[in-house]
């Protein structure tokens, strides 16, 4: 029996389908991010990014994102490595640590809402930037035992 895709390529062999499947679909990514200006630390946010679906834990217009949040980030194999406010959990990062898939992954568990039921999700834990004034993001800062979020 031949091993999974993720245990047997890097990241940057992966077909833009492998790519997309990787993703656990935790909803972490999308969440408002704050940087010290002086430390360059970065603190997550309870506030999800206007285009996040909190029923889903997904994005609801993932084709044209960039388009319509300049700021978003598109992650590729290049950038993982860099982007070290990525959780600690994220499929990408874990895979690019060769730490492999985590056991509640839908890949390795066959069940895509086992990332909720185990927790490992901002399901039901967020609301939009759109609802919380700039000047009080600071106020939504939140911590999961440490940042970035496992």
């Amino acid at each position: 029996m031949s091993r999974p895709f993720w245990e047997t390529k890097q990241l940057s062999e992966l077909t833009s389908e492998e790519w997309e499947s990787l993703c656990d679909g935790c909803g972490k990514c999308c969440l408002l991010k704050l940087e010290d200006e002086d430390t360059g630390e970065v603190a997550y946010t309870r506030l999800h990014c206007r285009l996040f679906d909190p029923e889903t834990c997904r994005c609801s217009d993932y084709e044209h994102r960039k388009q319509k949040v300049p700021d978003c980030i598109i992650l590729t194999p290049q950038s993982v490595s860099d982007l070290k406010w990525m959780p600690k959990s994220c499929a990408y990062r874990r895979i690019n640590e060769g730490r492999g898939l985590a056991d509640w992954h839908h890949l390795v568990c066959g069940d895509r809402n086992r990332i909720h039921e185990k927790g490992h999700s901002v399901l039901g834990r967020t609301v939009s930037e759109d609802s919380v004034l700039e000047e009080d993001q600071i106020n939504w800062i939140i911590d999961w035992e440490g940042n970035p979020p496992d």
